[in-house]
């Protein structure tokens, strides 16, 4: 995991841990089940980060017979494993539990004001743990936008942390409304509707994060920046008449795989080829260091080529 997202990661998980805590405090006392909601959700949030951890940590290890291109994937089942904790334990619950306190309202009797101060003091620290991600995504985004960063992202963790982060403080919102007019009209289903957005909220986070997480796991090609630079550096390679298909494969975050298909200068003399191979591979390291693995297959283009079909795939035996 590269430096930023495992600073992001960190900073989230110490956050949520102290607010999980607090949260808890704040339900004993109160029984309010927005703080509930988001006491569970905090637990949700502070699991999720440990997830990330680990998934960054076991996909540093070598790569074996059995995974010859390593475990860099790991990341990306983490980060999926945590969209469904998010939907689960997170929105799902503070559904129920927003459904039951409509149904079966209670004012908050004690401890009235205990729950705005530690929504307050929650969204201070979401707050750090938010910027801290911000920060760090702004060293890697660039001038993209936001929506596209977090959509085009290769490594998962700014983008789950930047989500979680605003799912985390926009539910602190919502459920700060909900026990303030609970406790300005002595109505608890003010407090039941707090808890049932919170839970829509991360709900839609979850399903979003779900879907991205399963197109990286399907295995997305390179960035259209990263291709770029990759087709260029083929075609400038002397030797090279011209680029006759590539694809490219994100292993890992920080691990593509480039295969490609090269018209090269019609000539008998192998060594000829080879070199003119094994300059494209250099060139193709150089401009996508990324790019780890390399697979370059020469050809003699000719006018009219046409691309081999696909063979079928085998129809699966009778039984």
């Amino acid at each position: 995991m590269a430096g930023g997202g495992t600073k992001a990661v960190v900073a989230a998980l110490l956050a949520n841990t102290g607010i999980a805590i607090t949260k808890f405090a704040a339900w004993g006392l109160t029984q309010s089940a927005s703080m509930l909601a988001e006491a569970i959700h905090s637990v949700a949030d502070a699991g999720n980060q440990v997830l990330l951890l680990v998934g960054g940590k076991r996909a540093q290890r070598e790569a074996s017979e059995l995974h010859q291109f390593g475990y860099g994937r790991e990341r990306y089942v983490y980060s999926f494993i945590v969209a469904i904790v998010l939907f689960s334990v997170g929105g799902l619950f503070a559904l129920y539990e927003g459904y039951h306190k409509i149904h079966d309202p209670h004012p908050i009797e004690h401890w009235k004001w205990v729950p705005v101060a530690v929504l307050v003091a929650a969204i201070i620290m979401e707050t750090f743990s938010f910027r801290t991600a911000i920060v760090e995504a702004n060293k890697v985004r660039g001038k993209v936008g936001w929506s596209k960063f977090i959509r085009n992202a290769r490594s998962p963790e700014l983008p789950v942390i930047l989500l979680e982060d605003f799912a985390a403080l926009t539910g602190l919102v919502l459920a700060l409304i909900g026990v303030v007019l609970t406790l300005a009209t002595g109505n608890g289903v003010f407090d039941g509707l707090g808890s049932m957005a919170i839970g829509a909220l991360l709900v839609c986070v979850a399903i979003f994060l779900a879907i991205e997480m399963k197109s990286l796991l399907l295995g997305e090609s390179a960035t259209r920046e990263a291709q770029q630079k990759i087709v260029a550096a083929i075609e400038n390679t002397s030797g090279v008449q011209r680029l006759i298909h590539i694809k490219t494969l994100h292993l890992g975050p920080e691990e593509v795989l480039v295969a490609a298909k090269l018209g090269v200068e019609p000539t008998t003399d192998a060594a000829v080829v080879a070199e003119t191979i094994n300059a494209a591979e250099r060139a193709i390291r150089a401009a996508d260091p990324m790019a780890v693995h390399v697979y370059l297959e020469p050809d003699i283009y000719l006018d009219g080529y046409v691309r081999d079909e696909r063979p079928a795939v085998p129809e699966a035996p009778s039984h």
